[in-house]
């Protein structure tokens, strides 16, 4: 397996936050940060989003033990938000970003994909890819200026499709959603 990089298998500092790999301990803290991140929905008329529950413990803890989620702790130790991935043969695929809205602004959300972009990079993998709403200004908007770029439809693989399909059956919409990517090269 190849070696992590020092950003992710160690805390670095990133103007008063750290980032490392979550730990067990962080768990309730990840779930609560998801579900004020989802109470933003409501804002855009999205009110599906911002009423379901945060993702199930069994989850969280699942991703933890697997080293596919990366926090931001901010100077009194505390969580300010996560990032959760899922590495695939050739890239890695963002699952959900979440910031506290009280940590708005720092560009916390932009290194927590740094992290997963040079963890992609130390395992050779050439790209980021994620599914995020079109046109709500913190999703596909927001990973524009992060060096993102849709993803045409007949462009999606075989396993594109298949999350797509999953997503449908999960009761999103994807005619408001995108793929997107980012070349690390």
């Amino acid at each position: 397996m190849p070696h992590e990089p020092a950003a992710t298998s160690r805390t670095v500092t990133f103007r008063a936050v750290t980032f490392r790999f979550a730990a067990p301990r962080d768990a309730q803290a990840i779930r609560e940060i998801e579900f004020e991140a989802g109470q933003r929905f409501a804002s855009v008329g999205m009110a599906g989003i911002a009423d379901a529950p945060p993702m199930a413990l069994e989850i969280v803890n699942r991703k933890i033990a697997a080293r596919e989620i990366i926090v931001a702790i901010d100077a009194q130790a505390s969580c300010a938000g996560f990032v959760m991935f899922e590495p695939q043969p050739a890239r890695i695929y963002v699952q959900e970003l979440d910031v506290f809205t009280s940590h708005a602004g720092r560009r916390i959300g932009a290194a927590l994909i740094e992290q997963v972009a040079q963890i992609a990079r130390s395992r050779q993998l050439t790209q980021l890819v994620l599914s995020t709403y079109r046109d709500v200004p913190w999703n596909a908007p927001y990973y524009r200026r992060l060096g993102f770029h849709d993803i045409e439809t007949a462009e999606l693989d075989a396993a594109l499709i298949a999350r797509r399909d999953a997503h449908i059956a999960r009761g999103l919409d994807e005619s408001k959603r995108v793929f997107m990517r980012r070349d690390l090269v």
